[in-house]
């Protein structure tokens, strides 16, 4: 099943720089480490051969994984969106009722979450319940301490 994943135009920006960072610099590095190691003589008993074909092997994976996540990114646009619910995208303020602390979220792909910058992961506990929510809806979420009520105070995009 292929899985569509959303993001801001800066978040796909910056997985194509990552994917052209690996290509053009990284995948060159390790070829001239294997070729170093080669040229070293006996590859049986060539400890920097293995590692750097290891390291090759990673590389690859890791490539093509992120040649799979671009080829199923769309950039989201943030005027197309209900701006009456929370969704990717959306800067949410909730309050935790127990606490009665106030925080702002904003919800994004898991691949652009950086809880300190406030910006969760739609999968996350908290993203994944408030997803599809409205002002003034009480949300459980579902935490490793238990069951945390938030409520939803405002949601802007």
């Amino acid at each position: 099943m292929v899985e569509i994943t959303y993001y801001t135009e800066k978040g796909l920006q910056k997985l194509e720089d990552e994917l052209r960072h690996l290509k053009l610099v990284e995948r060159p590095e390790i070829s001239r480490q294997i070729a170093d190691a080669r040229d070293k003589g006996d590859l049986s008993e060539n400890v920097e051969y293995d590692a750097a074909k290891e390291a090759q092997g990673h590389l690859e994976a890791k490539i093509a994984k992120l040649e799979n996540v671009l080829a199923n990114a769309r950039v989201l646009e943030n005027n197309n969106l209900d701006p009456s619910k929370a969704l990717i995208l959306s800067h949410v303020r909730i309050k935790n009722l127990a606490s009665n602390k106030e925080f702002t979220y904003t919800l994004v792909s898991e691949n652009e979450a950086d809880h300190k910058q406030g910006k969760i992961s739609v999968k996350s506990p908290i993203g994944s319940a408030l997803l599809g929510k409205q002002v003034g809806n009480i949300v459980d979420v579902h935490a490793p301490a238990g069951i945390v009520k938030l409520e939803i105070l405002e949601i802007s995009r």
